[in-house]
């Protein structure tokens, strides 16, 4: 503890410099702030006060990581108590009467930190460690609490869950940051999960969940863990008590709190009086009984509004069966979505409870090709009163997702003084303070998590874009050089190729950051030097010889990104949403210009996709094909998907091309073969069936040799809707 405050103090004061010209931040903003231009040195002499009710505590050990060197007695204290300790009785009515307030006094005299609760002591001394960082010490009071009671992270994505390393450091943050909360329910534990939810953890994963539980105790974090049996859960005695016997096992390991989800499932596990029975028989024979155990959470199978059936009673009969105790999980109106007012006053009616919001942000699991590290916006600023709880379900890159969970503490702490933009800003110079600027130049154009299933977009190079529309606009429709554009739009390449290079060769002093983001920083800077070749290519169009070398080198770096991206499994994109299709529109104007000029041939596509996805099917609409060499795959789905009878998911050809096979997965191989048919046709008009046969697992596959394919379609030919997995659609060209 003692080096983690030392190490935070040293990482203030390296980036005081820019702190002091772009105004000091406390993080998270504070309730009220008052400060004054005095200020104070901390004398070699002091001494330590510590309430009763404090020994042992995380703020004491916090605070003597602070001040290792105490007197007995000294002119200059140091007193931190909670209320009704002796030591902060004068300053009781300063107190706030919220959870987890904290009074915060600096003077002549001496620092006070005065709690609501041991927490708030906690969170007064974390205000206290940003402050003794600074060159000197303000005479201030904070009276600070949060807005919203339960704040943090669940780790919920898809993917590979995160290291040991990953979630200590993750549970540190937090703590810096006043988050009182983690959820883990990693999808692909399996031992969270199917298969193996009711068998305890081996030896070695246990002691790592026990470490995991201590660290959160020294942040005052509250550990939750989370089991997912709804794939395969049987509603009988034997498999309820299996679960039971598996909280037991993890109550041994020190957890206190503890979820159930059922998310993401279809078949029985759906089923909502089961569910609220089981949820119900938990809270009665475990919760209740243990005394010391958190309030059960109970992640739903309906989980947003777009998949709510009112009339079907799922959310209902949850609101009229589960205990009064027991919270209820909520993503808004679609699984990725921004929260507001209106949605909160759709499902607390429902629910009978005030929704405990699980926010599908940053994570990108859907998105696996993108990071989402711009601001955190588009919540509301007038719900606290309306939620139980507001947690983020992040990234599988722990590090990079410090820059949105960084925002959302800001936010559900003081919703009313929230900034997103300057939170965002904190956010990166906190992560790196000694490259602040590369990585801000970077983050700016990395956020969008482009065209997906779930339509959420977010905005990305927003400084820039005004100028790439100008320069593209008058290039397109004038074919003119907008001077002021094109110097802000050079200028602008010039920085994201020092930026990624800079990120690139900056050290140790955020090692985990940039080797997750290292694919990525690569592809940025390649964008970077594909946008300056693109600016060349437009200058050079009346020069005959020189424009070729522009071309040829702009062509050279579109093959390297191709390369970068196909290196990877999920792909490498950056600057996808203004950048890249600006430089493509611009290379293909400029190339064609050239070839009408000087009577040339030369290719004048930069990017050119052969296939086209259209579906009925909500959920598939907007699924993204990723193509890799001959293999072309739709990204998958993670959620359960609605597949109406009748409805269909069609791929459409450029050209008539001959596919050597494809490979589906629905989840079941049966259903796949008996509800589903897959059909294709050489001319658009006259389809003829292909047949499915078993492949691997869950898995069907077909084979296409000798066939002629210009649509291909997967067509619910049952007369019912089926409730699937979309797992996999890949296809392969001869």
């Amino acid at each position: 503890m003692k080096n983690m405050v030392l190490l935070l103090c040293i990482l203030f004061l390296c980036s005081w410099a820019e702190a002091d010209a772009q105004g000091f931040h406390l993080q998270p903003t504070p309730q009220k702030y008052v400060g004054s231009e005095d200020s104070v040195f901390i004398p070699a002499r002091y001494s330590l006060q510590v309430g009763a009710t404090l020994r042992g505590s995380a703020a004491e050990q916090l605070l003597a990581g602070l001040f290792p060197d105490a007197a007995v007695t000294a002119d200059f204290s140091v007193c931190i108590g909670m209320k009704g300790d002796k030591s902060v009785r004068k300053y009781a009515a300063r107190i706030p009467k919220q959870a987890e307030g904290y009074y915060l006094k600096i003077d002549k005299e001496g620092i006070v930190v005065a709690g609501a609760d041991r927490r708030g002591v906690f969170y007064g001394v974390q205000t206290l460690v940003q402050l003794i960082a600074l060159p000197k010490l303000p005479l201030v009071e904070v009276t600070d609490y949060p807005d919203v009671p339960y704040r943090g992270v669940v780790e919920g994505f898809y993917g590979v869950p995160w290291s040991r390393e990953a979630r200590l450091s993750q549970l540190d943050f937090y703590g810096r940051n006043k988050m009182n909360i983690y959820i883990y329910g990693p999808k692909d534990d399996p031992y969270h999960s199917s298969p193996n939810w009711r068998k305890p953890y081996p030896a070695q994963e246990a002691e790592q969940l026990k470490e995991l539980v201590e660290c959160a105790r020294r942040n005052e974090v509250l550990f939750y863990w989370a089991i997912h049996p709804g794939k395969d859960i049987r509603w009988n005695t034997e498999d309820r008590d299996l679960l039971m016997e598996k909280f037991e096992s993890m109550y041994r390991l020190g957890i206190r709190a503890f979820a159930v989800f059922f998310d993401d499932i279809s078949g029985e596990g759906t089923k909502a009086d089961k569910q609220a029975e089981l949820l119900n028989y938990i809270d009665d024979h475990f919760v209740k009984v243990k005394r010391d155990v958190a309030p059960l959470i109970l992640c739903p199978t309906e989980y947003n509004k777009s998949w709510t059936d009112v009339e079907g009673g799922y959310l209902t009969t949850l609101g009229d069966k589960l205990n009064e105790g027991i919270k209820v999980m909520w993503t808004g109106d679609m699984v990725v979505a921004t929260i507001d007012k209106s949605t909160l006053d759709f499902v607390n009616p429902l629910l009978k409870r005030k929704a405990y919001i699980w926010w599908n942000f940053p994570v990108s699991d859907y998105v696996q090709d993108h990071l989402l590290l711009g601001p955190v916006y588009g919540n509301g600023l007038d719900i606290k009163d309306d939620m139980s709880a507001f947690v983020s379900n992040p990234m599988e890159h722990a590090e990079a997702s410090k820059i949105s969970l960084y925002s959302v503490a800001d936010y559900t702490w003081n919703m009313e003084n929230y900034d997103s933009e300057a939170s965002w800003k904190h956010a990166v110079r906190d992560l790196m303070p000694l490259h602040a600027e590369y990585l801000e130049i970077f983050a700016a154009h990395n956020s969008d998590p482009g065209q997906n299933g779930h339509r959420f977009r977010r905005e990305e190079s927003v400084a820039i874009q005004p100028a790439l529309s100008a320069l593209l606009k008058a290039y397109q429709e004038k074919n003119e050089i907008d001077e002021d554009a094109y110097r802000q739009v050079a200028e602008e390449c010039r920085k994201i190729i020092v930026a990624a290079d800079g990120l690139l060769a900056s050290g140790n002093e955020n090692r985990p950051l940039i080797t997750e983001i290292r694919p990525w920083l690569i592809q940025f800077k390649q964008v970077g030097e594909y946008g300056a070749e693109v600016l060349n290519m437009i200058r050079l169009r009346q020069q005959k010889d020189a424009f070729i070398g522009s071309y040829e080198h702009a062509r050279a770096l579109l093959v390297r990104m191709g390369e970068t991206d196909a290196q990877y499994k999920a792909g490498i994109k950056s600057g996808s949403l203004h950048l890249m299709p600006t430089f493509n529109a611009l290379f293909e104007a400029a190339t064609t210009g050239y070839n009408a000029a000087f009577h040339a041939g030369l290719d004048t596509k930069a990017v050119y996709s052969p296939y086209t996805l259209k579906s009925d099917v909500n959920q598939l609409a907007s699924l993204p094909i990723q193509q890799k060499g001959k293999v072309n795959t739709i990204i998958p789905s993670n959620e359960v998907i609605n597949w109406q009878a009748g409805g269909v998911l069609t791929i459409s050809m450029d050209y008539a091309r001959q596919l050597s096979s494809v490979l589906i997965d629905l989840g079941d191989a049966e259903v796949a073969d008996s509800k589903f048919k897959l059909e294709v046709t050489s001319d658009g008009t006259n389809w003829q069936a292909v047949d499915l046969k078993p492949g691997y697992r869950t898995q069907v596959k077909a084979s296409l040799k000798d066939l002629s394919v210009a649509k291909m379609r997967l067509v619910n030919v049952s007369d019912t809707e089926q409730k699937v997995y979309f797992k996999m659609f890949r296809f392969t060209e001869n």
